[in-house]
């Protein structure tokens, strides 16, 4: 069974999990299936209490993919997220990408 295989199996009984989510989205994005990858990130954007890390990984793919206008809101939504959560850390590391962006 691979990785991905018993991300998919532990995801089957605990579908909510936000960290099992992310890794399975950034075990699809070393596969190359980036819009399962982006699926998974976008949904953890989209949770009522957003998985901060999410926004970083799914503004880099887009970059990576040359979606410049997508990675750019990813970053931006970081960090209102990151801000709104109190993670400096994150709340730095992403506007340092988005600032890249230009």
């Amino acid at each position: 069974m691979t990785r991905r295989e018993k991300l998919e199996a532990m995801l089957d009984c605990e579908p909510l999990d936000q960290m099992l989510r992310y890794m399975l989205a950034m075990e699809l994005d070393k596969e190359g299936e980036n819009d399962r990858s982006l699926t998974y990130l976008t949904g953890l954007m989209d949770d009522e209490s957003p998985y901060v890390p999410a926004f970083l990984m799914a503004g880099q793919q887009f970059t990576r993919l040359n979606r410049t206008d997508e990675a750019r809101s990813a970053f931006q939504r970081g960090i209102d997220a990151a801000h709104a959560q109190g993670d400096s850390h994150a709340f730095e590391e992403l506007k340092r990408f988005l600032s890249e962006l230009d």
